[in-house]
């Protein structure tokens, strides 16, 4: 009696966690490696589908670098031994819960996810533009803003959905401020990013790797990667 609510849904995160051929975090433009930090998967970023994946190549990440991150993890847990931690390397996980299930009055969780998804959809899919995306960057930063005074209804420490959607809903608004500055900075359509204000590719200024750092200001800091190309060069698409 009624159309059917149709909402899009993610099919394949592309991008994530840069690291290198086995699967080792690297952290900045020149592949320098964090030491024990390893990530393969749909959460990491091997570069091997460049900005448009294509269906099944998911097993790629998930078998190929799956494995040679298991084989990488083996010989350095051989090779080193655990690294001095320092005073209470928890502490930041404890505030962080402490202040979560403390807080009596405050904003819905439920509700800023729903803003930030309604928003996200409205400004941030595959089809942006430069005066959309500003909006959107100001309005994750108020939802950070207002992030700060959640406020959760269960303060029970075992199976504590509330407390999980809280926790993740941080980092939601984390992962959207970096890909909102990423595709406000970036002034050409690539793959999966189409700016409807710079329809045109443009591989001269931007045939690079996107990466984004906290500042200890609090600020989004871009900086940028050059792509390896091997055996087969970036072609437009045509179809």
């Amino acid at each position: 009696t009624e159309p059917i609510p149709v909402q899009p849904t993610a099919h394949y995160p592309m991008g994530g966690i840069p690291t290198d051929n086995w699967a080792r975090v690297v952290i900045d433009e020149t592949n320098r490696v964090l030491p024990g930090f390893y990530a393969a998967g749909e959460c990491a970023c091997v570069s091997v589908h460049g900005a448009n994946r294509l269906g099944t190549n998911s097993l790629v990440d998930i078998i190929v670098f799956g494995r040679r991150a298991g084989r990488d993890m083996a010989r350095f847990v051989d090779e080193n031994d655990f690294t001095p931690l320092p005073p209470e390397p928890e502490g930041r996980t404890r505030e962080l819960l402490s202040r979560l299930r403390s807080s009596t009055k405050g904003e819905s969780v439920a509700r800023l996810r729903d803003i930030l998804q309604r928003e996200m959809t409205d400004k941030g899919s595959i089809f942006r533009d430069g005066a959309g995306l500003e909006q959107l960057l100001e309005t994750v930063r108020d939802l950070q803003r207002r992030y700060q005074e959640v406020a959760i209804q269960d303060r029970g420490t075992i199976f504590n959905i509330d407390l999980m959607e809280a926790i993740e809903l941080g980092f939601l608004l984390d992962v959207a401020e970096l890909t909102v500055a990423s595709a406000l900075a970036r002034t050409e359509s690539r793959g999966a990013h189409y700016r409807e204000d710079f329809p045109e590719r443009n591989d001269s200024d931007w045939l690079k790797h996107t990466l984004a750092y906290r500042t200890p200001s609090g600020n989004i800091e871009l900086r940028y990667k050059p792509v390896t190309i091997t055996r087969f060069p970036p072609k437009e698409r045509k179809y």
